[in-house]
């Protein structure tokens, strides 16, 4: 539970500081881990239980005010909804809509490692670091108890198959310090965003997380959308609203458009390549970050729902 954000440039220089700890209660605080210890706390409680996996629809009709699936295994089963959990280009949204929400490539590059030290860095460990550079930004933050580091970097970058190594030497030229960061297990991937928020057209089928609408990664609220998308539509479900279908439609996106323009704005800001926007940039987050109404505003309103 890391109860700040220090920003710095991309020499390392910090710029300025963000309590976290103001949007924290006794019952729920910002927390960061690494997704796979989550996918392993959600396969311990749900899927040995609940799931079965290797299935795939061969087609769906309505029965009864239900959905009646057939399994390409010669299986049935008779749902009172459908759910569609399984990411950006989500197989669920292809098969039940007729309009396509394809998702566009952002012309950014994502790279990830996990970091055992600081790497030389001088960061403090117990925070979320960001820095900020010429088309690029890194975030550094705590995944568990072993003290170790989840490293991402993000860069603009028009083609989706380039070499990871052409790319992060744009970065370390920018900070050589970097270089011994980059020298660990990396991965990559190419960053897209879903253009718009589409209702499902079937009102027993619904979609959460990415698959209900995709975005950036930039205010680090992917796992976090989904976790919040899947306990509202249970609400609905567990309370027998009636219309769920358009009451969780207009409530989520609502939420999702807020994330999605803040997402935006981050991207746009984080990657500043002229010197003075820069400064005006750094300037602007130094008086920003301290007030407590912009913060609210901004911050608040994702983190306090």
């Amino acid at each position: 539970n890391p109860n700040g954000v220090d920003i710095y440039n991309i020499k390392n220089k910090k710029i300025c500081d963000l309590d976290l700890s103001q949007f924290n209660s006794n019952e729920s605080k910002y927390t960061t881990l690494q997704r796979s210890t989550l996918i392993e706390f959600l396969k311990e409680d749900v899927y040995t239980q609940h799931l079965r996996f290797g299935k795939k629809i061969k087609s769906v009709s309505e029965l009864k005010n239900k959905v009646l699936i057939k399994f390409d295994d010669n299986t049935n089963d008779l749902v009172d909804y459908v759910v569609g959990a399984d990411g950006i280009f989500s197989n669920t949204r292809t098969f039940f809509e007729k309009k396509i929400n394809k998702p566009v490539f952002k012309n950014a590059i994502a790279i990830r490692t996990i970091l055992r030290s600081k790497s030389g860095l001088e960061i403090d460990q117990s925070k979320v670091s960001l820095m900020m550079g010429n088309n690029c930004h890194l975030v550094i933050y705590p995944i568990n108890k072993k003290k170790e580091l989840n490293f991402v970097c993000i860069l603009r970058h028009k083609k989706k198959d380039t070499d990871i190594k052409i790319l992060l030497d744009k970065v370390v030229k920018q900070n050589p310090n970097l270089e011994k960061a980059f020298e660990e297990d990396l991965k990559s991937w190419p960053l897209y965003a879903t253009p718009k928020i589409l209702p499902s057209t079937n009102s027993k089928v619904l979609y959460i997380g990415d698959a209900f609408n995709g975005f950036l990664p930039t205010l680090a609220q992917g796992a976090g959308q989904s976790i919040e998308s899947a306990y509202e539509l249970f609400n609905l479900i567990k309370n027998e609203r009636g219309d769920i279908q358009n009451i969780y439609f207009q409530e989520r996106s609502k939420r999702a458009k807020i994330v999605r323009r803040r997402s935006n704005l981050n991207f746009f800001i984080f990657h500043f390549s002229s010197k003075f926007m820069q400064m005006i940039r750094n300037f602007s987050m130094k008086f920003l970050i301290k007030r407590k109404g912009f913060i609210n505003s901004y911050l608040g309103r994702v983190y306090k729902n």
